[in-house]
């Protein structure tokens, strides 16, 4: 509903892969479970970056929907297809 509702207002809708966006680090990119021991605290073992683990997901997610975004423009990188979208949303 989101993904024709945007399309409708001339929006875009960016799909993350939710994977490890709460276990990578977004100061040195390193990813290890050891970084997220509790819900609420995260800690890089790599650098030492300390942050609550919800904020460390939301700019490790921001990042990640940046990115297509700069790359298309250059041409480096194509949408996602239809099917991939909505997989991820089925996620």
């Amino acid at each position: 509903m989101l993904a024709y509702k945007l399309e409708e207002r001339g929006g875009l809708l960016g799909l993350v892969p939710p994977k490890n966006t709460s276990r990578t680090c977004p100061n040195c990119g390193y990813i290890s479970t050891k970084n997220r021991q509790t819900q609420a605290h995260f800690e890089c073992t790599k650098c030492g970056y300390k942050e609550n683990a919800d904020v460390v997901g939301a700019i490790n997610v921001l990042r990640a929907g940046h990115a297509p975004l700069a790359c298309e423009m250059n041409g480096a990188v194509r949408p996602l297809s239809a099917g991939t979208q909505r997989d991820l949303l089925q996620q």
